[in-house]
């Protein structure tokens, strides 16, 4: 299948958001290099993309919006790949408000999988539409950051956009 890839600038760095033909979000990534260097790996991991920057303009403005302090929650469609746990997780992970932070062991909780602290953390770090799907909300048991597949000054300028102030320290 084939996908199309635009590149959307952020406060955060620019994003490189993966649409399928049908026009639903199926990734979204923080590029550290040029959008070309990520096309180069996307086709290298065997998609099939193209680049369009016109795909784009809906999540754009939710973005710019979303920045801005004007929105809490997308309306953008969605086409989220993985396993049915991991989809489970990416689904719960909407449940959470904005402003608010749930730690990975309270999250296995809701799943009614306590426990599963770990394999949350991992359906986590595996979500392929950051921002849009929270999983910067969630945090580790001390209220430290946890991880974040973006890197973790990222998680901290998101919740602080949300107006989450964490502890200081690990």
């Amino acid at each position: 299948m084939q996908h199309r890839i635009a590149e959307l600038a952020s406060p955060l760095g620019p994003l490189a958001a993966e649409f399928t033909s049908t026009g639903a979000l199926a990734r979204l990534d923080f590029l550290d290099g040029t959008l070309e260097e990520h096309l180069s790996e996307r086709r290298a991991a065997g998609a099939e993309v193209a680049r369009d920057d016109a795909v784009a303009s809906e999540l754009a403005r939710q973005l710019a919006e979303y920045f801005g302090g004007a929105r809490t929650r997308f309306e953008v469609p969605l086409a989220l790949e993985g396993t049915d746990f991991q989809r489970e997780v990416w689904s719960a992970l909407l449940a959470i408000p904005h402003g608010a932070v749930v730690t990975y062991g309270e999250l296995a909780e809701r799943l009614g999988r306590p426990g599963a602290s770990r394999a949350v953390g991992s359906a986590n770090g595996a979500n392929p539409v950051p921002v849009l799907v929270p999983c910067h909300r969630v945090v580790a048991a001390g209220g430290g950051l946890g991880g974040y597949s973006a890197g973790l000054e990222r998680k901290q300028r998101l919740l602080e956009l949300e107006g989450v102030l964490l502890p200081s320290g690990d």
